[in-house]
């Protein structure tokens, strides 16, 4: 009950959040719900699925794993929530990392089932994270021999110039997110061995041309601020017995000028066997709930401009 209902029984407040004309009352080892019939048979759902989220080994469900299921079970989803969201991914370090919405589960699915995948989303949904995931689940399987992690060297918005130190020290501040990703993923003692070895690489993008990467996991990381160019050649890496994963966030690009490489590679590639565009969305955010209110803000605020801007352009259309 303890880890049901979560500190102060938070989760409880949640449920109710959820279903506003349902009071949620407990008592010992029981749970009442006091409302209209057909509310309190959905939150009798929902409380239900919650319970085998706990007996399946969820070591702490949060306010995620709760309005993620609620969805699930209000869009009619054949697939409980309990099941979607409560298969591991890999257990290390004491925790479990899963797929904590319909959206993520989806995603991590399509990597299981394509050779290429594409996961497009805003901050937070979890892409790089659950893709870096999936790559430590395929070697610690030996489904591949090594790990490669690559993101261009793009900065966001700033010059930093010239950095200080070795090659080494100079990329260290783009791909310290990959670094960050492996040590919660794999005991950080093990992480230096396995990259002496060669079982896991991590490398800006510029170090992949000329490569053919055979038996491996690749992850392209910040797949936005790649030109298309560099798209094509990262594609075109891909060895016998690999997989790739891209990431990115379209309405976060950093390239000074130029069309980003992922806003133009769905026109070419879609449609393709054996590659799959998973879209995630701010429903999909696992960070603060604050973040997927502004993402939301953010969109809208795009959204608006863009009439905007389209709106001058055509009165500039009707002068000339």
């Amino acid at each position: 009950m303890v880890r049901l209902l979560g500190p102060q029984d938070r989760l409880v407040t949640l449920v109710e959040k959820q279903y506003p004309s349902v009071s949620i009352h407990v008592r010992g080892n029981e749970i009442t719900l006091l409302g209209p019939t057909a509310d309190v048979e959905s939150a009798r759902r929902l409380v239900e699925e919650l319970v085998l989220m706990v007996k399946n080994g969820n070591e702490e469900l949060t306010d995620i794993e709760v309005t993620a299921s609620a969805r699930m079970l209000d869009s009619g989803n054949p697939t409980s929530p309990s099941v979607a969201l409560g298969e591991p991914i890999i257990s290390t370090r004491g925790r479990t990392v899963r797929a904590k919405t319909l959206g993520q589960k989806k995603y991590v699915d399509a990597i299981d089932e394509n050779t290429i995948v594409f996961g497009i989303g805003p901050a937070g949904t979890g892409k790089t994270y659950l893709a870096m995931a999936k790559a430590v689940q395929a070697l610690q399987r030996k489904e591949v021999n090594r790990i490669i992690l690559t993101r261009p060297a793009v900065e966001a918005g700033e010059r930093l110039g010239y950095l200080p130190g070795s090659l080494t020290d100079k990329i260290d501040p783009y791909l310290r997110p990959l670094f960050d990703a492996l040590n919660e993923m794999l005991d950080p003692e093990i992480v230096p061995k396995l990259m002496a070895t060669g079982a896991i690489e991590v490398a800006p993008l510029a170090y992949m041309r000329g490569r053919t990467l055979n038996d491996s996991f690749i992850v392209l990381d910040e797949a936005q601020n790649t030109t298309p160019e560099q798209m094509k050649m990262f594609l075109t890496r891909l060895g016998f017995g690999s997989r790739m994963v891209i990431t990115g966030d379209i309405t976060q690009i950093d390239l000074p000028v130029g069309t980003s490489g992922l806003q133009v590679v769905r026109g070419v590639l879609d449609g393709l066997d054996d590659i799959h565009f998973a879209t995630l969305t701010s429903d999909d955010v696992v960070r603060h709930t604050l973040v997927g209110k502004i993402v939301d803000a953010y969109t809208k605020y795009d959204q608006i401009q863009l009439a905007h801007r389209n709106s001058a352009a055509a009165r500039r259309g009707d002068r000339a």
